[in-house]
C-alpha cells in the first residue's frame, strides 16, 4: 500500500549503538509520522530476528531499543518505523561486537549454570519471559505449575507460585524503567523461592541502563539456580533492610552488574546509608560479580550462625568497591574466594575475617583504603596507633569474635594506613598479630602453624583443593581495575551518574548528602514502552488529556526545533552558544532567550517544570511573569494546572524543557468521577468510596506502600502515623487514580 507523502515515515537518525555483555543496543531520534517502531537483530547465524515490542522504548527526545540473550560475536541492529501497520524505509547499526558474561566462581560448580540463561548467553528452551514495568507490576499474570490458585497476578503472586518448586520452566522477570512498590511484596520485599529444586531456574534482570528497583528489596530463600543482574537499587525501607539479601538455604546463586546505591536510614547508628547492600548467610555456591557499590555503609555481610566452616563456598570477584565504608566482605565461617576487586577510597576497611574463615584475596586492586585487610583480634585490628600498643577493648576495628585466616597474593596497594604481612618485619610479633598471611605463588600451601590469635584456626587451602576449587584465570591488579571500571554496574554504567570527590570522600563514611538528595530524587527519563502505555509513577510521567503524551512535553531544541505539538515557540535559533550534556544526551542547539521570544503551553493538573540552559548560566527566566532564579543552568520548579508562559528574565539560551504530571491523566469524562474519603482527617477508620469494588493502595507521599484495602469497606488506619497520605486505585478502565488522606 502507498501511503500519502504526509503519512509516510522518514529515514531515521541513528544516535548511538554499542555492543555488551551478551546483549546490544540502538538509540535513535524519533521519526515524524511514525507510530511505533520494529526493530530485527541479524548475527551468529540469526538474520532479521524480530525483538519484544516490550524492549524498544521511548524517552521524549530519543527511542532506545536493547536486545538480549545474545551469544558472543558480531551483530547488527535494522530500526524500521512504522506507519499505519506499514514498515517504512530500515536503517541499519554497523557491526557491533557482542562479549561474554565472565561465568567464574563458586556459583558455577557441579555444572550448574544459574538462571534462565545458557552457558553462551541464550535463552534456555521452554523459558518464560515476562516483562515488569511501573503499569503491569501488580496485573502480570502467569499460570505457574503447583501454585495455590491461577492465574497468578502480580509479579511477586507469580514467584509465590514457583515456591512450591513444581514448574520446569525457567523463569525469566525483565524490569523495565524505574519500578516503585508494587503493592504485594513480603515485609518490603520481593522475595524469591523456588524450595531448592534443582531443575528450576530463575532470573531477575534489568532491561537497558535504567531499571530500578526504588523503594524495595530482593531476598533469595531457600531457592536453587538463581541469577539477578543489571538492576539498580535505591531507597530501600523494607523490614529486613538489604538492597538484596541472600536469607537462608540458597546454592548456586549468581548476583552481577547490580548498582547498590543508598538505602533508607535505619534505627541503628551504622544505618544511616542504609542496612547491608548485599548480604549472604547459610548459603552456599555463590558468586557475587561485577556489582557496583556507591559509597554504601556495609558493602557485603558474609555469614551469621552457621556455626560451621565446612561446605560454605562463595566468589567476589571484580566488584567497584566505590568509596564505599567497609564489609568488603566481612566474613564468618566461610571459604570466600576475593579476587581481581577494585577497593576505591574505602574509609573503614577492605576484607575482615572472623570465626575461622578463609579466605584467599588475590589480584585486588587498593586505592586508599584504610585497612586493606584486617583479622578480628590480632593485628592492625587491636593496633591503637597512638598508644603503639594492642588495646583489646577499644580498638576492635571490625570485631571482637575470634579470629579466621587470610591468604593473600598479588594484590596491589597504595595509600593504605597500616598492613601487616604475616612474619614481616618492623612490625611487634608478626607471626602472631598479622592482618594476612602473604603467599609466593597462588598455589601455596599455607602451613598448619600459621593459625588465628584468637580461635586458633588455620587456613583450610580451599583454593588449593582441585576437589573444590573452580579453574580461573585472575587478572593483573591494574587490568582488573581497568575492567571492573568499564563492565561494574549496569550498561555502560548504568543512568545515574555522580563524581566523588576523593580529596573528601576517600576518608568520610558520614553521608554523602548530596547524593542521599540525589537518590531520594531520582526521576527515571522514561516516558513510555512501546506495547505497554505512558510510565507512571517513578519519575515517568504520563498521558495527558486531549491525546497530549509525556512525549509531547518533553522539548529538545537539538533535535525538534521550534516545532512541537505542546508548545507554541517563538524566537530565534542557535548552534553557536556552546553544548551542554544532560540526561545523556549532547544539546548543540538551543533557542535563545529575547525580547522577542515566547513560549506558551497549558498543563491540565500540577505539574514539574525544567529548563537547561547552559552549564554557566546562573540569571534568571520569567515564568508566567515572575522572574524565577537559575542556578548552575538549571530551574526545576513546580506548575499549577492552567496557561503558563516562558519568556526573556537575563539574556540566556535555552536547550531543553520538559514538563511532567506526577500522575497520569485522565479524560474529561473519567474527571467526572472521583473517589471520596471519609471522614478526611481521619482518626481510626476511614472509608474509601467508589462506583464499584476496587482495591486500593496507601502510601506515604515519598512512595512506600502502608496499607492496601477495599473500596467501600472500612479501613482501620489506628497504626498509620499521623501525616499526609496518597491513596491510588486502578479503576475499571485501567487508569490510576489518586486522592490524600489526612490522618490525625
Amino acid at each position: 500500500m502507498l501511503l500519502p507523502v504526509a503519512l509516510r515515515a522518514q529515514a531515521l537518525t541513528i544516535l548511538e549503538s554499542s555492543g555488551w555483555l551478551e546483549s546490544a543496543y540502538v538509540k535513535w531520534q524519533p521519526v515524524a509520522n511514525a507510530q511505533s517502531y520494529n526493530v530485527y537483530y541479524s548475527g551468529n547465524g540469526v538474520v532479521n530476528l524480530k525483538i519484544d515490542n516490550q524492549l524498544i522504548r521511548s524517552y521524549g527526545s530519543y527511542y532506545r531499543a536493547d536486545v538480549l540473550g545474545l551469544s558472543p560475536g558480531a551483530y547488527t541492529l535494522k530500526i524500521v518505523p512504522v506507519t499505519s501497520g506499514v514498515e517504512g524505509s530500515a536503517t541499519v547499526t554497523s557491526a557491533l561486537s557482542v562479549q561474554a558474561q565472565d561465568r567464574t566462581g563458586f556459583a558455577f560448580s557441579n555444572g550448574r549454570i544459574p538462571g534462565a540463561y545458557n552457558a553462551d548467553g541464550t535463552v534456555k528452551s521452554n523459558a518464560v519471559i515476562l516483562y515488569i514495568t511501573q503499569n503491569t507490576k501488580n496485573t502480570v499474570s502467569l499460570n505457574v505449575n503447583g501454585a495455590s490458585a491461577n492465574p497468578c497476578v502480580g509479579l511477586q503472586t507469580i514467584l509465590d507460585g514457583f515456591k512450591k518448586g513444581k514448574d520446569t520452566r525457567p523463569l525469566l522477570v525483565r524490569m523495565v524503567g524505574a519500578i516503585t512498590d508494587p503493592s504485594y511484596l513480603l515485609s518490603g520485599d520481593l522475595v524469591i523461592e523456588n524450595n531448592n529444586f534443582a531443575s528450576s531456574y530463575i532470573t531477575l534482570e534489568g532491561v537497558g541502563n535504567d531499571a530500578v528497583a526504588n523503594g524495595w528489596g530482593i531476598r533469595v530463600k531457600n531457592a536453587s539456580n538463581v541469577e539477578i543482574r543489571n538492576i539498580g537499587t535505591m531507597n530501600n525501607d523494607s523490614d529486613e533492610g538489604d538492597n538484596i539479601g541472600l536469607q537462608q538455604d540458597n546454592d548456586y546463586i549468581w548476583v552481577h552488574n547490580v548498582d547498590f546505591f543508598y538505602g533508607r536510614a535505619g534505627s541503628d547508628a551504622d544505618q544511616a546509608k542504609g542496612d547491608g547492600s548485599l548480604d549472604c548467610k547459610k548459603s552456599t555456591y555463590v558468586t557475587f560479580s561485577y556489582n557496583h557499590f556507591w559509597d554504601s555503609g556495609k558493602s557485603n555481610l558474609l555469614g551469621l550462625s552457621e556455626a560451621t566452616t565446612q561446605g560454605l563456598y562463595i566468589t567476589y570477584h571484580h566488584n567497584w568497591y566505590d568509596h564505599s565504608d567497609s564489609r568488603h566482605p566481612r566474613v564468618r565461617y566461610y571459604s570466600a574466594h576475593v579476587y581481581n576487586n577494585y577497593y576505591d577510597g574505602n574509609a573503614k576497611y577492605g576484607a575482615g575475617s572472623t570465626l575461622g574463615s578463609s579466605v584467599f584475596m588475590e589480584g585486588n586492586y587498593f586505592r586508599n583504603c584504610k585497612y586493606p585487610m584486617l583479622t578480628s583480634m590480632q593485628g592492625t585490628d587491636v593496633y591503637n596507633p597512638a598508644t603503639q600498643r594492642n588495646d583489646y577493648t577499644n580498638m576492635p576495628i571490625f570485631s571482637n569474635e575470634n579470629g579466621g585466616t587470610i591468604k593473600a597474593f598479588d594484590n596491589y596497594m597504595v595509600g593504605q594506613q597500616r598492613f601487616v604481612p604475616y612474619g614481616a618485619a618492623g612490625y611487634p610479633n608478626s607471626t602472631v598479630d598479622f592482618d594476612a598471611y602473604v603467599a609466593a605463588t597462588r598455589g601455596e600451601v599455607v602451613g598448619s602453624t600459621v593459625v588465628a590469635a584468637y580461635g586458633k584456626t588455620a587456613y583450610n587451602n580451599f583454593d588449593t583443593n582441585p576437589a573444590v576449587m573452580y579453574t580461573h584465570t585472575p587478572d593483573a591488579p591494574e587490568a582488573a581495575k581497568g575492567k571492573v571500571m568499564q563492565y561494574a554496574g549496569r550498561v555502560k554504567g548504568g543512568d545515574f551518574q555522580w563524581t566523588f570527590n576523593n580529596a573528601v570522600d576517600d576518608a568520610s563514611s558520614a553521608v554523602n548528602v548530596p547524593l542521599q538528595t540525589a537518590l531520594v530524587n531520582y526521576t527515571t527519563g522514561l516516558v513510555s514502552v512501546q506495547g505497554d502505555g505512558p510510565a507512571t509513577g517513578g519519575g515517568g510521567g504520563g498521558t495527558g488529556g486531549g491525546g497530549t503524551t509525556a512525549a509531547d512535553m518533553v522539548h529538545n531544541f537539538t533535535t525538534a526545533g521550534t516545532t512541537s505539538t505542546f508548545y507554541t515557540i517563538t524566537g530565534n535559533l542557535s548552534t553557536s552558544q556552546g553544548t551542554v550534556q544532560y540526561n545523556g544526551l549532547t544539546l548543540t542547539q538551543c533557542l535563545k532567550l529575547e525580547s522577542s521570544t515566547a513560549i506558551a503551553f497549558t498543563t491540565t493538573a500540577a505539574a514539574t517544570l525544567t529548563l537547561v540552559f547552559n552549564d554557566a548560566f546562573s540569571g534568571t527566566v520569567k515564568v508566567d511573569g515572575v522572574n524565577q532564579t537559575v542556578s548552575a543552568g538549571r530551574l526545576t520548579m513546580t506548575l499549577p494546572a492552567g496557561a503558563h508562559q516562558i519568556a526573556k528574565g537575563t539574556t540566556a539560551n535555552l536547550y531543553y524543557m520538559s514538563t511532567a504530571y506526577a500522575t497520569p491523566l485522565v479524560t474529561r469524562k473519567q474527571q467526572l468521577q472521583a473517589i471520596t474519603i471519609y471522614p478526611n482527617p481521619a482518626a481510626d477508620e476511614v472509608l474509601v468510596g467508589w462506583k464499584g469494588t476496587r482495591e486500593f493502595s496507601l502510601y506515604t507521599i515519598t512512595g512506600r506502600l502502608v496499607k492496601t484495602g477495599i473500596t467501600n469497606q472500612p479501613l482501620n488506619v489506628k497504626d498509620v502515623k499521623a501525616g499526609l497520605y496518597l491513596i491510588l486505585i486502578r479503576d475499571e478502565e485501567g487508569f490510576l487514580r489518586t486522592s490524600r488522606l489526612f490522618k490525625q
